[in-house]
């Protein structure tokens, strides 16, 4: 690892084992996993993630098999700082580790395979991609079914992204859908798995990105409640005040949050 890059392990967020990582740490482990061709699952959790872990112990034991996991939300890296002392100056947001990894792949001639979302949005995305990166090479495209896998569908998209010639695979299904596709596709593909959330709605321009210092105080989630309140009040009334209650829990001692044993089965069914 470079001098500077921050990778310093797991660290026990309510009972999520969260890196402790910057985005060069965390962009490092993926490209180097490409270059290997060996299998590695990321995802990028803010609170939502977490708590979608505290509350579903099987999606608990999933998030702690996954190779890295960074913290996406203000609130996750200051957990981090708070309880272990990590000194992580900034979170590690999907959307710009997306970037940060697709710049990476195109210096370094790594195809790219873009997986979920809509046939709209991936059309739109790919040649924002394209002028953003002009040497990116976009491997395959595979649009969201919105339905479960049927029996043996894994192994025929795994069939599928490798014929493409993919090195890394970006995953766009959203909360926990993603994190449950990418748990179940990781020993099918010998490549890194990175799910990404909503970055492709980012990157195709159908989102916008709040301002910086909303980002910076963690209010993000204000932003998108007032673009989406209909489909994200529950999420952020009341997951937030229910993940600080928590954090404080934990933070004093009253509170142990042990970690369930990391999954050791794929999911009977998963999302497609």
């Amino acid at each position: 690892m470079a001098a500077g890059v921050i990778a310093g392990g797991k660290r026990n967020v309510l009972g999520v084992l969260v890196d402790a990582v910057d985005y060069d740490g965390a962009a490092a482990q993926v490209v180097r996993a490409a270059h290997e061709r060996r299998p590695l699952a990321l995802t990028a959790l803010a609170v939502h993630g977490v708590m979608t872990g505290v509350l579903d112990p099987a999606h608990n034991a999933r998030l702690n098999a996954f190779d890295v996991v960074t913290p996406d939300g203000q609130p996750v890296r200051w957990a981090l700082n708070l309880l272990h002392g990590a000194r992580l100056a900034d979170r590690v947001y999907g959307p710009e580790l997306t970037l940060r990894v697709l710049a990476r792949c195109a210096a370094e001639g790594l195809p790219v395979y873009l997986y979920g979302s809509t046939d709209d949005t991936l059309g739109r995305l790919v040649p924002a991609l394209g002028r953003l990166f002009p040497d990116l090479r976009i491997a395959g495209t595979e649009p969201s079914k919105f339905r479960a896998a049927a029996p043996g569908e894994d192994r025929a998209i795994a069939d599928r992204i490798t014929a493409s010639g993919a090195r890394v695979v970006l995953v766009g299904l959203g909360c926990p859908r993603q994190e449950v596709w990418a748990y179940a596709m990781r020993p099918l593909l010998d490549m890194p798995l990175m799910a990404v959330g909503a970055a492709f709605d980012y990157h195709a321009g159908q989102l916008r990105n709040p301002p910086a210092w909303m980002q910076r105080y963690a209010l993000e989630w204000l932003w998108r409640l007032g673009l989406e309140p209909g489909r994200l009040w529950r999420r952020y009334l009341l997951l937030n005040p229910a993940y600080l209650a928590r954090l404080a829990a934990q933070k004093s001692g009253l509170w142990r949050a042990t970690p369930p044993p990391p999954a050791d089965e794929r999911p009977a069914s998963f999302a497609v």
